[in-house]
């Protein structure tokens, strides 16, 4: 007789989903791929005008085997996205993506032959933060926003997570 029939169907289960979500959710380590512009407005989050430590974010890592949200912030090329796709392949499990900025969402005002339109066709994408630069408000706001989605999700999905492919499947081309 284990705990699972005396206090009901999935007490346990349930109870370490709310503690590991908990955890998750205070300490996102992001990943910054500060690319062009954008990762100024990203290193003003940090400030204590912003605070980016209220979310449990102010661990910027450097690594990708450290962290678990990639940052995307600014202009990324095709040659840039192969880099993008390799970092965001050795991130471990869970791990999650935000893209910054007008650019890092739909190419931005850049629509040439050699701009990504939107990150989205090689990396599978939880939060777009909108603006052109966006302000530190609204990065913070999607760090809420991606607290929100890993509240929701259980510690059961992520030992047998099938790959996560994004929105656009597009092979990126040599050039």
């Amino acid at each position: 007789m284990g705990l699972e029939t005396a206090f009901g169907e999935g007490f346990i289960t349930t109870q370490i989903d709310a503690l590991a979500n908990w955890a998750r959710k205070n300490s996102l380590w992001p990943m910054p791929m500060g690319i062009s512009c954008c990762a100024i407005e990203l290193m003003s989050a940090g400030d204590p005008r912003h605070d980016i430590a209220r979310f449990g974010s102010e661990v910027m890592r450097f690594s990708p085997r450290q962290s678990d949200v990639l940052l995307v912030a600014g202009t990324v090329t095709y040659k840039m996205a192969r880099v993008v796709r390799k970092i965001y392949d050795q991130m471990a499990e869970p791990r999650w993506v935000i893209a910054m900025g007008a650019c890092a969402s739909s190419g931005g005002m850049f629509r040439s032959y050699s701009v990504v339109q939107g990150i989205d066709q090689f990396v599978p994408v939880d939060v777009f933060v909108a603006g052109c630069p966006p302000r530190p408000d609204n990065l913070l706001h999607a760090l809420m926003e991606l607290q929100k989605k890993v509240d929701k999700t259980s510690v059961l999905d992520y030992g047998d997570m099938p790959e996560r492919e994004p929105a656009v499947k597009r092979e990126l081309t040599a050039s």
